[in-house]
């Protein structure tokens, strides 16, 4: 048996999960990476040689980074 409950949009799911990061107290950003600041996260072990192409591993050292360089979740 189906249950005929509508799905939310495509549309409605992505405003529900804005708002809720804005009340976790996140923003989304887009920034520009140089080579040399790629460079900086191999060289503080933040980021493996091999995944310096690995934008999901440059995110994730990215984060550490920052929550080292800026104390952490407040």
């Amino acid at each position: 048996m189906t249950d005929n409950i509508p799905r939310p949009s495509h549309a409605a799911d992505r405003m529900r999960r804005h708002r809720q990061r804005r009340r976790d107290g996140l923003r989304c950003s887009l920034i520009e990476l140089r080579k040399t600041e790629i460079d900086a996260l191999v060289s503080k072990k933040l980021l493996k040689q091999e995944t310096r192409n690995d934008m999901n591993a440059i995110f994730q050292s990215l984060y550490v980074f920052l929550d080292r360089s800026l104390g952490g979740r407040a």
